[in-house]
């Protein structure tokens, strides 16, 4: 991190550096601010790098930044602003070194850092805020070609023939870990997933595989969903079966449903049991692969807390 009052008069005056490049990635003036990053913000974040080219760590920081804007695929915009070029527009938002990254969302700053961040903290910075990796576009031609949706049920047999078959394929076996969850088969997948060598047990998939299970663990001591149904029918207030029926229903692949539950125990009591509404939503997002849903239920959330 370089403070703005340390770099000499000369530097400013250096060659920029290549320009920006992707489809997220832009650079941000004073004259458009408004409208390419206050009002896009309120669609999709924007991280705003407020950076220069006589700094040093800026330029391990952009970087990786403009690869992250590229890999989560438009979940979030990176706003580039070379603050010698936009000396206005850094004395606005109060720069006094560089880099400096904001992060906006709604319309409004909502969290930030100074001095240039490892690639993983980024992430986690990112995922603090329920920022991640967006599924790439698909152009027209490929989605008309794609395949009919596959049943849950049938994939799941399909894959438990195929590690039949090949009992040592360890990559078949995480495949049926994911499908096993998306029918409810959580004793099942745990078992595979125990079993699975170290070099897939940090998979990503493995990973959000341990999330889900983490879901089920929490319906240890959970009456049936029946019963759950019953008891929110009668009495919509009681959070905790809303809780159990949300969690019950995202281990067994009903997403909708499950997100559906996690919400209106937000609109009802948003700080119930410390917070739990929006934790569990958040927590579920994570753990949840239909992007589409998981966007729609991002904005539901935030039009109820904002």
């Amino acid at each position: 991190m370089i403070h703005l009052d340390a770099f000499k008069p000369a530097a400013a005056n250096a060659a920029p550096e290549a320009g920006t490049t992707g489809p997220h990635v832009f650079d941000a003036t004073l004259e458009h601010f408004e409208t390419e990053v206050l009002l896009k913000s309120k669609a999709v974040p924007v991280l705003v790098d407020f950076w220069a080219t006589w700094c040093g760590p800026c330029k391990t920081l952009t970087p990786i930044l403009e690869k992250l804007a590229a890999e989560y695929h438009g979940a979030f915009l990176l706003a580039k602003v070379d603050v010698d070029r936009q000396q206005q527009l850094a004395g606005y938002f109060q720069i006094r070194s560089v880099p400096t990254v904001m992060l906006l969302k709604g319309g409004q700053i909502v969290d930030g850092f100074p001095g240039a961040l490892p690639e993983g903290q980024l992430r986690q910075f990112l995922a603090q805020h329920g920022i991640t990796p967006a599924t790439p576009a698909v152009d027209a031609a490929t989605d008309a070609t794609a395949a009919e949706p596959v049943d849950p049920e049938a994939e799941a047999i399909r894959l438990r023939h195929a590690v039949a078959d090949a009992p040592d394929d360890a990559a078949l076996k995480l495949d049926l870990v994911l499908a096993l969850l998306n029918i409810g088969g959580a004793k099942e997948a745990e078992t595979l997933l125990d079993a699975l060598p170290a070099n897939l047990a940090t998979d990503d998939r493995a990973v959000k595989a341990r999330a889900r299970l983490g879901f089920a663990a929490l319906l240890k001591d959970a009456p049936p969903a029946g019963v759950l149904e019953q008891v929110i029918a009668s009495n919509p207030d009681d959070l905790r079966a809303r809780h159990w029926l949300g969690v019950r229903c995202i281990v067994e692949g009903r997403s909708e449903a499950g997100l559906e539950q996690f919400l209106e125990m937000l609109k009802r009591d948003r700080g119930f049991d410390d917070g739990l509404p929006k934790k569990a939503l958040i927590d579920a997002f994570r753990v949840i692969d239909d992007v589409d849903l998981v966007g729609t239920f991002r904005r539901r959330m935030a039009s109820v807390l904002f």
